[in-house]
């Protein structure tokens, strides 16, 4: 009883912890004050307002949303067929390939940020949406690589073995058997794809202009010459966000159902 207990308080802790951050940002996004301060001195949406009267604000949150829903969806389409293959084949330099598809996992962003505005140059494509979908796409593809690979275990072979004895063409066997048994490894990567892409700085810097701009981009650059609690509203509604997309995502397919099939 008392470790039960022992355990369940530490684990509080923690999450209050990890919280606490989160509360302090909101909290200074609600001061009347003209600096950041916390505990809020006063209430206020002023900067709430302010932010969504920035046509800046508005285009670049656009610009983040599409790029991380193309980001994930691109890496979505290269790299579910790229985990069938891995983990249904063997091949001569499989393991080498792996690698290198994980490789962007451990290479600084800022690296690939750069390479890829050298490598942009000859094809035209520095400072685009192109650009920064190509280098998005890189980043966060082996988060979904990884989720989806751990689907793949041996009982599910055995039913698309079943599947195709039983007649299914691959389309079939795919659609009926495959993607419902993988779907809790495409979701999680996909968040993780979403929320990787959506908070990147370091490559996206290289490629962005004043009118093509990230949130995260945005920010960097706004607190070198001012700091007022714009930034902690900005910060504020990304997390309302976030929660808002946790809550519908378990609205309609649910976590504990993902959690129970993982």
């Amino acid at each position: 009883m008392i470790a039960r207990i022992s355990i369940r308080v530490v684990a509080w802790a923690v999450l209050a912890y990890l919280m606490l951050p989160l509360v302090v940002i909101l909290g200074s996004s609600l001061t009347a004050t003209e600096f950041l301060a916390f505990p809020p001195q006063g209430i206020t949406l002023r900067w709430y307002q302010q932010m969504l009267h920035d046509q800046s604000y508005l285009a670049a949150f656009s610009t983040s949303t599409m790029l991380a829903l193309a980001a994930t969806a691109a890496s979505l389409l290269l790299t579910v067929p790229a985990s069938l293959v891995l983990a249904r084949y063997e091949f001569r330099g499989k393991a080498a390939l792996t690698a290198v598809l994980m490789a962007p996992l451990t290479l600084p962003h800022i690296v690939l940020g750069a390479a890829l505005l050298q490598f942009g140059g000859y094809f035209g494509l520095t400072r685009s949406f192109l650009s920064l979908l190509i280098g998005h796409t890189i980043i966060v593809a082996p988060f979904v690589l990884r989720s989806v690979l751990s689907m793949m275990t041996p009982e599910q072979r055995a039913l698309e073995e079943a599947s195709s004895d039983l007649g299914a063409n691959p389309w079939t066997t795919f659609f009926l058997v495959i993607l419902p048994r993988i779907r809790p490894g495409i979701v999680t990567g996909s968040i993780f794809a979403f929320i990787s892409s959506w908070i990147n700085v370091e490559l996206s810097i290289f490629n962005t202009t004043a009118d093509l701009n990230t949130i995260p981009v945005k920010l960097f650059n706004y607190v070198q010459y001012t700091i007022d609690p714009t930034i902690a509203a900005v910060s504020g509604a990304t997390i309302l966000v976030a929660v808002l997309a946790i809550v519908i995502l378990d609205l309609t397919i649910g976590l504990d159902m993902l959690s129970d099939r993982r």
